[in-house]
Formats: structure tokens, C-alpha cells, sequence
């Protein structure tokens, strides 16, 4: 199954729900790409046990498409001066959740309570700040992006999964704030900049 082996299935197949996935992902270290970026295959984050924010949300999306649910991204992306994220997107009920990767206190699990993939994105803007400034940096949300499109090769490759990447960051995406709103965004405040500090794995 998607060229699997029966021990890497082992490690999967339990993976049944958004949450048990979810917690898969917690216990599993960052990748924090100390010789050079990576775009790894649940494969390869299966063998060397960690990941970053894209390869914990296609390790999540093959988990989910193992149970026959559509293989979903969703990407955030920011300004310049931040970092963009990636979730693995799935639904209960006709009501939007994701699963997320993510070293820090915020950004994290959302349950499936959002009517639409907006509400969903929404829902990370004011948590998403540069810790120095509290200013809040997400900007805007692609559509779902359907892994299908790349056929089964990205759940067991060996090499990066670069143009993965990059079509999903050319994805069509769509802004989050009116432009006649900016001028009211209020950065975060002291204890939600403290808060904002806190990690699950330290730097190596």
C-alpha cells in the first residue's frame, strides 16, 4: 500500500483518528534542518524520527489517507519577517479541523469546528506574532491543496520534496486582513509574547 513496508504500516495503521495522529506527532522531534533544508517524505521522517512543519503535515495526511480521507495541505504564509505554516487539513461532519507540527506553544491542533477553511485560518492569526515585537505577521491562507495531483511517490521518496513545496507556495492563496483594517491590528502584549517563548523541543 503506496509502497510501504509492513513495519513502516505498523507504525501507521493505529494512527485512526485526528488526534491520535496528532499525538504521533507531538512525541516526535524537529527537524530543525541543521545541514540545510529538507522537504522529507513520511518515509524518510518515519526512518529518521523528526520533522518540521510540511513533513509532520504530510505524514498526517497519509495517515489520514491510509483511512480513505482526501490527502489535504494548508499553507499560511506571512510576511517576510516571519515563517510560513503548513497543516494537514481534515474534516468531521462538514466541519474543518487540522493536524500541526509546531515546536512552539501556539499554532497547534484545531479541532473540527470551522465551517470553512477561512474561519479555520482565522483562527491562527492572533497567535501568529514575532515574539521580540508582538506584531502579527499572517497574511494570508491557500486553498486546500490536494496531494493527489502528485500521485503516490511524495509518501516513500528518497529525494526532497522541493517542487512539492514550491507548487504549494505558488498556490493560489487569499488574504486574510481588509486593507481598511490594518490600521487596528494590535501586536501582541507582554504575556502573550512570553507565553509565545515556550517550545516542546529544544534547539540542538
Amino acid at each position: 500500500m503506496f509502497g510501504l513496508s509492513k513495519s513502516e504500516l505498523a507504525i501507521l495503521r493505529p494512527l485512526s483518528t485526528p488526534a491520535k495522529i496528532q499525538n504521533f506527532l507531538n512525541a516526535l522531534p524537529i527537524n530543525f534542518e541543521t545541514d540545510g533544508f529538507t522537504y522529507l517524505s513520511p518515509r524518510r521522517v518515519l526512518r529518521e524520527g523528526k520533522a518540521h512543519c510540511l513533513e509532520g503535515a504530510l505524514l498526517a495526511t497519509l495517515c489520514l489517507w491510509l483511512r480513505g480521507e482526501e490527502p489535504l495541505l494548508l499553507d499560511l504564509k506571512t510576511t517576510s519577517a516571519d515563517q510560513d505554516h503548513v497543516v494537514a487539513l481534515y474534516q468531521r461532519h462538514g466541519f474543518w479541523g487540522a493536524i500541526s507540527k509546531t515546536n512552539h506553544v501556539s499554532l497547534r491542533f484545531r479541532d473540527p469546528i470551522y465551517r470553512t477553511i477561512r474561519e479555520l485560518a482565522a483562527s491562527f492569526f492572533h497567535e501568529y506574532f514575532l515574539n521580540e515585537t508582538g506584531i502579527k505577521t499572517l497574511r494570508s491562507y491557500s486553498s486546500p491543496f490536494k496531494l493527489k495531483k502528485f500521485g503516490e511517490v511524495w509518501v516513500t521518496t528518497e529525494e526532497n520534496l522541493d517542487e512539492l513545496a514550491t507548487t504549494l507556495d505558488h498556490s493560489r492563496h487569499y488574504a486574510l486582513i481588509p486593507k481598511t483594517n490594518r490600521k487596528f491590528i494590535r501586536p501582541a502584549d507582554a504575556l502573550e509574547r512570553r507565553a509565545g517563548e515556550l517550545t516542546e523541543w529544544p534547539a540542538i
